[in-house]
């Protein structure tokens, strides 16, 4: 498993209003003809979006769980399809629907709660995998999101890249921190999640996940799992169904002011340590509750997310240094975490 994928479950509290794309109830909503994607020049003229759309639809599929649906995207031969751990849940068993109209059963081969994806194999191989560009892209980039929004099968809407490494404040709170992702406003719903965020070459970029929704006051706010880090997890799961993670022995919760003024921290930046595993990585580098760290290997952390975004790189056994503040005093820390699995 490379560096880029490393995520650490943590325990904390507080919470902003955002929305996973799926899964959306199954009314039936009509199956469109194929629509999108292909190998295509960077950027093409609008004319030529239905001949990219139609390249790339084949791969994107429409999963059935229950009376619920949601989207993924065929990665790899031997029909096996990445999406979001939210769309099939607990499920073993699934259908998913592809382009053509027909539907097949699919299989959960894994799913990991905290990245927020799961790898499926359909029962049937000749699916065709879509291409996948690895390499981050620029804020401006013209993108396409695939997906079945609403149970409107094969839908496509059109934006651009917003930024990236973007975090969602308050989604660690919610048991899958989403950190490190591309923010898009191409239209994003309930039933886009595990679908195709594709650049204008037909290439995959991101796996469609979130968004927020209008009562934040949110207008086309979207966003993705990169897909370097959607590969990465895939392989991982595929290799023995669990994501390896650093474990620190720690958990921590969101600095508020008031924790931060009853601590004479000084400042309200930084995350608590809320408990300490005495046995842990964590207590043998000098940490305890009511600490609060402020940076990271090197980079400054302000939210939770941004914590768990800093450990994303690091590796079980490699040393990570750590900033945090007690009774006001700063203090350093060298942390040398173990190998954990979800």
């Amino acid at each position: 498993m490379t560096a880029r994928s490393r995520w650490v479950a943590l325990l904390g509290g507080g919470a902003m209003l955002i929305a996973t794309a799926g899964c959306t109830a199954d009314d039936g909503g009509a199956a469109a003809t194929p629509t999108a994607a292909s190998t295509a020049a960077p950027a093409p003229a609008a004319a030529d979006l239905p001949q990219i759309v139609a390249r790339l639809q084949p791969s994107v599929v429409t999963v059935r769980v229950g009376q619920g649906l949601g989207s993924g995207v065929v990665f790899r031969d031997g029909g096996l399809i990445l999406t979001n751990e939210h769309v099939v849940g607990d499920q073993e068993n699934v259908e998913v629907a592809l382009a053509d109209g027909t539907r097949v059963p699919a299989r959960v081969v894994a799913a990991d709660a905290v990245t927020d994806l799961a790898v499926l194999r359909a029962e049937r191989t000749d699916l065709p995998p879509a291409p996948f560009h690895t390499e981050l892209p620029p804020p401006g980039e013209p993108v396409l999101a695939l997906g079945s929004p609403l149970g409107f099968l094969n839908s496509v809407t059109a934006g651009i890249v917003s930024g990236v490494g973007r975090e969602i404040p308050g989604s660690a709170g919610q048991g899958n921190a989403l950190v490190d992702l591309i923010q898009t406003d191409a239209a994003i719903s309930p039933g886009n999640s595990g679908g195709a965020l594709a650049d204008y070459s037909g290439r995959v970029i991101g796996i469609n996940d979130a968004y927020l929704p209008p009562q934040t006051g949110a207008v086309s706010i979207g966003f993705a799992i990169p897909a370097a880090t959607a590969l990465d997890i895939a392989d991982d799961l595929l290799d023995d169904g669990r994501v390896t993670q650093p474990y620190l022995g720690l958990a921590v919760a969101r600095l508020t002011p008031q924790i931060a003024q009853s601590l004479n921290a000084g400042t309200d930046r930084g995350v608590l340590v809320r408990d300490v595993d005495g046995n842990g990585p964590a207590a043998e580098a000098g940490l305890r509750p009511g600490d609060i760290v402020t940076q990271v290997a090197g980079e400054r952390i302000d939210t939770l997310e941004a914590f768990i975004g800093a450990l994303r790189s690091v590796e079980p056994g490699q040393p990570v240094s750590m900033t945090y503040l007690r009774g006001g005093d700063t203090r350093q820390a060298r942390v040398v975490p173990t190998a954990a699995t979800r």
